[in-house]
């Protein structure tokens, strides 16, 4: 959530980043003010008169010790009253605290000034690397290349239609040399990060509502994560949920920042109102496997950060030689928490589009203050919150989408990467 001195000084930037991010209603910043107003107007009252409290408690002490009942009398009863009213403020301080908190959680985070301002048109391409593949065969005539499902049925490689059998559609199996890919791929992502400085995690995959909240899934994303009400647990759309929790209601020594973790889950996303040719195939998963990069940092610090951790996932991506390219989202493409995100899109050229596979974003306090995660400044003083980054390194089924389109053979074999066919064991599949 925001900074509330922000809502104070300057309401209206915040409505400004509501309109940029077409999200929310910017009447949620009145709200959350009038909230505010109403719980500093209690605690000073409450202040006042637990002092008078205590004044008349010093008054009528002497006077009870003395036999002067009849005149600490109405001391007494002016003390009964003030203790009635401290308790009345007690609740309302209780209720603006609740609706101060309902009104911030629907505030999303204030976009970074470098953000271009629009929607998905206004999305800026900050770098595209590689070369797109040409598809010709032995004899030097060229053939088109088949979309990655024609390829993984072709060679058994994952099976949708006994995946919808046993659960439903977007639960795949992978089978075979495509089980192997998909292990060859999170050992190969993992051991990157863990190059890079990452500590790796093995985090749940369900989480509380707590946590859900504290990473912003919660209360703008119930209706695209799965619930297990029976035990009021979520199944996590991404390992930042697990990750970022890790050290919820915690304080960091500012010498230990940054705390940097990688880890591998699969993860789980409803994908509620997705349809049409975007969903075939691997490009649209309720269940999919995915290494995630999440860091703890210092604010001062924490554009340097971002640029290091999206490094860390394209490096990734340039290790399987895939052609890729880099955004910068526009306020509209973000989400709730977000103030700056990168993605990074591979090529596919069965389909002839960019398919996303990583989301690397800086949400400066915004989680922490949901989490309430802070650190010690050097020297002493109050604990400040942390600024908080992540980034996936990498999703999996677009690169494995994106590998059998992109090197995919005269006759119908695909050329594995050689940084990647060191972990699989084979160069080719077919």
């Amino acid at each position: 959530m925001l900074d509330l001195d922000l809502l104070r000084t300057d309401p209206d930037r915040v409505r400004d980043a509501m309109r940029a991010k077409r999200i929310g209603d910017p009447e949620a910043v009145d709200r959350a003010l009038d909230a505010d107003a109403r719980r500093r107007a209690a605690l000073t009252e409450q202040q006042a008169l637990q002092s008078r409290q205590g004044e008349v408690s010093r008054e009528v002490g002497p006077l009870m010790k003395a036999g002067r009942r009849d005149d600490a009398a109405p001391l007494v009863e002016e003390s009964n009253r003030i203790k009635e009213q401290v308790r009345a403020l007690d609740e309302a301080v209780r209720a603006a605290d609740a609706d101060l908190r309902a009104a911030l959680l629907e505030i999303p985070n204030v976009p970074h000034a470098s953000v271009p301002v629009g929607g998905v048109e206004a999305n800026l391409v900050d770098l595209e690397w590689g070369e797109r593949p040409s598809f010709v065969g032995p004899d030097g005539a060229s053939f088109e290349p088949l979309p990655h499902w024609e390829l993984a049925a072709r060679h058994g490689l994952v099976d949708f239609e006994r995946g919808s059998k046993v659960t439903g559609a977007g639960f795949p199996f992978y089978v075979g040399q495509g089980a192997r890919l998909q292990r060859a791929l999170v050992a190969l992502f993992l051991d990157l990060a863990g190059e890079a400085g990452y500590t790796e995690v093995q985090a749940p995959i369900l989480v509380n509502e707590a946590s859900g909240i504290g990473t912003g899934q919660l209360p703008d994303k119930e209706g695209q994560m799965y619930g297990v009400p029976v035990d009021g647990f979520f199944l996590i759309p991404t390992a930042e949920v697990p990750l970022t929790n890790f050290h919820r209601d915690e304080i960091f020594d500012a010498a230990a920042l940054p705390v940097k973790y990688c880890g591998y889950t699969p993860c789980f996303r409803r994908e509620a109102g997705s349809y049409g040719k975007d969903v075939r195939g691997l490009n649209r998963l309720h269940q999919f496997d995915k290494v995630e990069l999440v860091e703890f940092v210092h604010p001062s610090d924490s554009y340097e950060r971002l640029d290091a951790l999206r490094d860390a996932a394209e490096r990734a991506v340039r290790a399987l030689e895939l052609p890729y390219r880099r955004l910068v989202l526009a306020t509209a493409d973000m989400g709730v928490t977000q103030a700056k995100t990168y993605d990074l899109e591979v090529w596919s050229a069965g389909q002839a589009r960019w398919l996303e596979v990583s989301s690397v974003s800086n949400f400066e306090s915004y989680q922490a203050r949901r989490a309430n995660v802070r650190f010690r400044p050097d020297g002493g003083g109050k604990p400040e919150f942390v600024h908080t980054l992540n980034g996936s390194g990498l999703a999996l089924p677009r690169i494995v989408a994106a590998l059998l389109e992109n090197g995919q053979q005269a006759d119908g074999s695909v050329r594995l990467p050689p940084a990647l066919a060191a972990y699989t064991g084979f160069e080719v599949i077919g």
